[in-house]
């Protein structure tokens, strides 16, 4: 898939979060309800486009990193960024055993990578190249703003689901005409859409990152190999008790994979790991089958 088809994809599926929240509002209150919705909408988009970087870096506990203490990691950052035509990120590491990374940040100019000390020491140089080729791609995709909007639209849901439940938004037949039982069924059902459509939305920007990036660092193979590595060591390790599910989409692969459960594998904000390295063995194949190939 072309990341133009990619791009529609995400915003019909940005669309339909954004139609869903106007359902809700009108169900549980009308159009009182409806404004409600917008005000809570524009408040939860504003606060997660300002700060969702310096949450995103507080509760991975990273920590800004010199040139001079990870000379490898700012060259290969740096080599990439002047490829693409991206400002300098500011690069942080964390001290998280497990192997991950992510990209936060408003837009290119106040983006931020962070790897973790896991991920340093499990892979080589060239498949921590794919992974942060992966990241820089993520930066100039602009999908911390495009998730940013996902997970503050998908949040309004469930706390005006959550208002009207508890404040009464079900008692009056001429703003809810569902009465009583189609409120707890929006309460129920409305935030868990919400959900769906916001995993989607992970999960498309997630393959885009990794079309992007492999064309970015003209080695596909390196980040399916990184991939694979991750995917493995990710469900051994415990996952990071600082990071919560809502936060869970930032990283290159799931974070919370290592918990058990079924309901943690059906919501995923991850596609499939077998899935993302088929498809960049046909980039592979497109490129020409070698690594690096121009």
């Amino acid at each position: 898939m072309t990341p133009g088809i990619n791009r529609i994809k995400t915003w019909v599926l940005i669309a339909a979060l954004g139609g869903l929240f106007i359902v809700v509002g009108q169900v549980l209150g009308g159009p009182a309800g409806a404004r409600t919705a917008l005000v809570l909408a524009l408040v939860f988009n504003v606060a997660m486009y300002w700060f969702s970087d310096r949450i995103a870096i507080a509760t991975t506990r990273s920590r800004p990193v010199s040139e001079a203490e990870a000379p490898g990691l700012y060259r290969i950052v740096r080599e990439l960024a002047q490829r693409e035509g991206l400002p300098m990120p500011r690069i942080y590491v964390s001290e998280m055993a497990q192997p991950n990374a992510f990209a936060t940040g408003r837009n290119p100019r106040h983006a931020a990578v962070s790897v973790t000390r896991g991920i340093l020491e499990l892979l080589d140089e060239r498949e921590l190249r794919g992974v942060l080729a992966h990241e820089l791609a993520h930066v100039a995709n602009r999908d911390i703003l495009i998730s940013s909007i996902a997970a503050a639209i998908g949040m309004s849901i469930t706390y005006l689901a959550r208002f009207a439940l508890f404040f009464g938004g079900g008692s009056n037949d001429r703003n809810n005409p569902l009465g009583a039982v189609g409120l707890l069924l929006a309460w129920i059902l409305a935030p868990l859409a919400a959900l769906l459509i916001q995993m989607a939305v992970s999960r498309s920007r997630e393959y885009q990152a990794d079309e992007s990036g492999a064309l970015l660092s003209q080695d596909p193979q390196a980040l399916a190999s990184a991939l694979a590595k991750l995917d493995q060591v990710s469900r051994r390790v415990p996952p990071p008790a600082s990071v919560s599910p809502a936060e869970a989409h930032l990283f290159i692969v799931n974070p919370l994979a290592g918990l058990r459960g079924g309901l943690t594998s059906l919501f995923s904000t991850h596609p499939p790991t077998e899935e993302r390295i088929r498809r960049l063995d046909a980039i592979r194949a497109r490129l020409g089958g070698g690594p690096f190939a121009a």
